[in-house]
């Protein structure tokens, strides 16, 4: 039976599912991988942070949250000042990042996980921008450390994206891919198809807390093209930035445009995609209207899908339907315990 001590960095929608998810599986993480552990670190943006090297209660965290109280009284040890001293100071053996995602440079996610490596921990994050600003960096310093660096849940939530090439797809050479990867300009279409113009498409995807206040993130396909640059980095081993994306959103798609789509028995998507063209690869995101015989096709709502192809299977298609928090919390998870099991 191995023991480790978990420390959670950002404890938003994801980070509060995560944990709910950690006490639901416990007993399935002792009987099964032979893996116990404890919290002994939660640091937030808004509502405060606790170290406690002998376990936080996650009930009571969830309580105080309830209450809009802090979960600085959780906390044995003096209050971090930020959150590079709440790594240096949360003793943990894991650390599992999820602050918000910076398109531009990944920071300060990037520094949050090169030290949590430093200090000989597993980094684990749900957050895109490292992966694809500093992926080789990490994954090297991992390596070094005789630690991992996962992020399972950067691209398709909990859908074993990455982890199905490097576990389950030894020597597989990757041509392609093509996929819709993300949810919300997918939602926004499938409600535009049923009539509604695309303000009331949008701001229906804000009220469930699919798009963000400011939705330019997904709809002008900057979401979409850190996430193909993810893959295309990771899987065909080519760095590639969000900036070198060629990339489209669907801001010019209109109700008419949906309609001529319709009679000819398609639909709009905003496809990402990527192929290899000689030692480069060219990636694209940008609307497509797809037909019944493409599998993009039948995808609804903030469904995902992504179709690899490559040397040694042909086409392989993975589908995720309507996730949220929790599949996105399950990946950090299987993560957790892939990074942990072989020791």
């Amino acid at each position: 039976m191995f023991h480790y001590k978990l420390a959670l960095l950002g404890f938003g929608n994801v980070g509060q599912a995560f944990a709910h998810l950690l006490m639901r599986k416990q007993h399935v993480c002792e009987s099964q991988f032979g893996i116990t552990f404890r919290v002994t670190g939660i640091a937030t943006s808004r509502h405060g942070a606790a170290i406690d090297p002998e376990g936080i209660d996650l009930e009571r965290a969830f309580t105080l949250l309830a209450r809009h109280a802090s979960l600085n009284e959780l906390s044995a040890a003096s209050l971090p000042q930020d959150a590079m001293d709440f790594i240096n100071r949360c003793e943990a053996d894991v650390l599992f990042e999820n602050t918000p995602v910076n398109y531009a440079s990944g920071q300060p996610a990037v520094d949050h996980l090169r030290r949590a490596l430093e200090l000989g921990m597993h980094a684990i994050t749900a957050n895109k921008g490292p992966v694809v600003h500093a992926y080789r960096e990490l994954k090297g310093l991992a390596i070094s450390r005789g630690r991992k660096f996962y992020f399972e849940s950067t691209v398709m939530d909990g859908a074993p994206i990455f982890s199905l090439y490097r576990e389950t797809l030894p020597a597989a050479h990757l041509r392609s891919f093509r996929g819709v990867l993300n949810s919300t300009t997918n939602l926004i279409l499938t409600r535009m198809e049923a009539g509604e113009a695309f303000e009331q498409a949008v701001a229906y995807a804000q009220s469930i807390g699919v798009a963000e206040t400011d939705p330019s993130g997904d709809i002008d396909g900057w979401d979409a093209s850190v996430k193909v640059a993810a893959l295309a980095t990771v899987l065909m081993d080519v760095p590639l930035k969000p900036a070198e994306v060629e990339r489209q959103g669907i801001r010019e798609i209109t109700l008419e445009e949906i309609e001529r789509a319709r009679l000819q028995g398609k639909r709009w998507k905003l496809v990402c995609s990527a192929e290899r063209q000689g030692d480069g690869v060219r990636v694209r995101v940008q609307p497509e209207m797809v037909g019944v015989d493409s599998p993009l096709y039948g995808v609804d709502g903030t469904t995902s899908i992504v179709q690899f192809e490559s040397d040694v299977l042909g086409l392989l298609s993975v589908i995720e339907a309507n996730p949220g928090p929790e599949t996105t919390a399950y990946g950090l998870l299987a993560d957790f315990i892939n990074a942990v099991k072989t020791r």
